[in-house]
């Protein structure tokens, strides 16, 4: 069965502009469906959590929606779900709280392929306690996260592997469970930075291992929400810094101050939408998701082949890595062009991409690119067609010396 690319389009508003949408690598657009469920919130009226009116019941029937939806979409469960304005955010509140628990010496092992966010909260929280931080390195020029190296960096001290399950400017997809694998036998857990993953493909946090899993659903066509999955029992060993009068239960005990009730109305909102992007999928929302999110790959994956061919077709062109299993997601340079200046010819023609190092720091440094403008990212995602494709190899080719 064939991704009807056409009928999604139609769920998106922001599509009407006439643009070429390939900046989804940094947020995607929401559809109408997301739109009213926030707005529906809003409309009916709705109240602080824990209180005795209707209006708060709703608030607190929206969280336990949200929670589950989230659950639903990664494979987890939704008593562990805690919710929060953004993935740096809570990644940099998980760091602080485990960090608590390291002495001297301990080890943490971090990459070179993650976004920063998945980096730096851990290397500073390391330092701050005195840990040891060990680091994965990028295989140059493909891209690779090479599992191998793995076992020369987990010894009896390390506590912690932070590690993405797909770059955010290579698409590399890495064996993230063969990695959590050797982590969990030298007794270390396992943090993975699913923001750009699960856009893109199907994702079970237990067939990864992963012990956090963390995630931003304006990603995937929801409102600026973040998440971070984990089992409650996991949760309940943690103790963060929170207010005396807050709940000390799991996962509110994770979750400062008061939730963006609306915005996670859109959260569930948006986790529908996706659970019904294949049609014909049936059955609980998870199968559905399942079934969607794979269509939903292999409808991007054909995309990016025909983009990654075009792009290899024009020869003033580079594509920076070559990764064997890889998000729909390129970064390239244009010689004689800044990354800039190109991003800039192509918001002329109404093509949207990004320029920059895109928060992937330890990434461009390893290329060799950070200090030079880094490169220009397009990011597809379920809602972008051929057309837009075609639009951005078009206008590059016009940029040919």
């Amino acid at each position: 069965m064939s991704f009807d690319v056409a009928r999604v389009r139609a769920l998106y508003p922001a599509l009407s502009d006439g643009s070429a949408w390939l900046d989804a690598a940094a947020g995607t657009q929401t559809p109408r469906p997301v739109i009213d469920a926030i707005a529906a919130a809003y409309t009916a009226g709705i109240g602080n959590a824990h209180g005795a009116f209707a209006a708060s019941a709703r608030s607190d029937a929206i969280v336990a929606e949200a929670r589950r939806a989230v659950a639903d979409l990664v494979g987890g469960d939704a008593a562990g779900v805690v919710l929060g304005p953004n993935m740096t955010t809570l990644t940099y509140r998980f760091a602080a709280t485990m960090a608590r628990t390291w002495r001297p010496g301990d080890e943490i092992v971090v990459s070179r392929l993650d976004h920063d966010a998945n980096v730096r909260p851990w290397v500073q929280a390391a330092q701050a306690a005195g840990a040891v931080v060990r680091w994965a390195q990028v295989e140059v020029p493909t891209g690779e996260l090479p599992a191998a190296q793995y076992a020369d960096l987990l010894t009896e001290r390390t506590r912690l592997v932070a590690v993405t399950a797909a770059s955010n400017v290579l698409g590399t997809m890495p064996d993230v469970p063969r990695i959590a694998r050797m982590a969990h036998d030298a007794g270390a857990l396992v943090y993975v930075d699913g923001v750009h993953a699960t856009p893109h493909t199907p994702i079970d946090v237990g067939a990864l291992h992963a012990d956090f899993y963390a995630t931003s659903a304006y990603k995937w066509c929801g409102p600026h929400v973040g998440a971070v999955v984990a089992a409650p029992t996991l949760l309940e060993r943690l103790r963060p810094d929170k207010l005396a009068s807050a709940p000390d239960d799991v996962p509110d005990r994770f979750e400062t101050g008061t939730l963006p009730f609306a915005d996670l109305a859109g959260v569930t909102a948006a986790v529908d939408h996706l659970a019904g992007l294949d049609p014909h999928a049936a059955g609980p929302r998870r199968r559905r998701l399942l079934a969607s999110m794979a269509a939903v790959e292999a409808h991007e994956q054909a995309e990016l082949a025909h983009l990654l061919k075009g792009l290899s077709a024009l020869p003033h062109v580079r594509t920076i890595g070559s990764p064997a299993r890889r998000t729909a997601t390129a970064y390239f340079t244009v010689a004689g062009h800044t990354p800039r200046r190109v991003a800039e010819h192509l918001a002329a023609r109404k093509i949207n991409v990004w320029d920059g190092h895109c928060y992937a720091w330890e990434v461009t440094g390893a290329f060799g690119i950070r200090d030079h403008g880094s490169a220009v990212r397009a990011g597809l995602v379920h809602y972008n067609d051929r057309s837009d494709v075609e639009r951005l190899l078009a206008a590059l080719a016009e940029l040919a010396p």
